[in-house]
């Protein structure tokens, strides 16, 4: 059985949020705080990647903060390759929830795979480590979608709908969803 590592990317500047929305509040618990517990779950251990964040591990984005996503997954690449965990299951920290039909499905298709519709949603190799920290090092392009065609990734095939808050509407708008 694999080892995973659970990786909540959380490292962004939130622009288009106004405000730290790791921290915004949904149901009295910060947006970051239900993406942990959505991974929780479904891995072996639950990192945050970016900043730190209660009792979880914390790892700094690598090779350094403000490359985005991909300095989040470099971070959880190398240190699950270098802790003996063959996976990284990665999410924002504003996916507030993680259906486990996406994770089981994500499984069944075998790493890379990246969800189309939030490509920081997505199972990796450990063994990428450093594949990826050579192609931050050799390229400006700090996509999620370049870095899966680096890899050798493939598209998420079925249908999801995960919750992505970027903006305070968007939280409105799933707290009113919610009910």
């Amino acid at each position: 059985m694999s080892r995973l590592l659970g990786a909540v990317l959380a490292g962004g500047q939130s622009r288009r949020f106004g405000s730290d929305k790791a921290l915004a509040e949904l149901d009295d618990r910060p947006l970051i705080a239900h993406a942990a517990a959505a991974l929780q779950s479904h891995v072996d251990t639950v990192a945050i990647c970016g900043r730190a964040f209660e009792d979880y591990l914390a790892l700094p984005d690598r090779p350094a903060p403000g490359l985005g996503p991909l300095g989040g997954v470099a971070a959880a690449l190398r240190h699950a390759a270098d802790h003996g965990f063959d996976l990284v299951l990665s999410i924002g920290c504003d996916v507030p929830a993680l259906p486990a039909e996406l994770v089981g499905a994500l499984l069944a298709a075998g790493a890379p795979v990246a969800v189309r519709a939030l490509p920081i949603c997505g199972l990796w190799r450990a063994g990428d480590a450093d594949l990826l920290d050579r192609h931050l090092a050799s390229s400006e392009d700090r996509s999620m979608r370049t870095w899966l065609a680096a890899c050798g990734g493939q598209w998420f095939a079925g249908d999801t709908a995960l919750a992505n808050i970027n903006t305070p509407d968007d939280l409105a708008a799933l707290i009113a969803r919610r009910g």
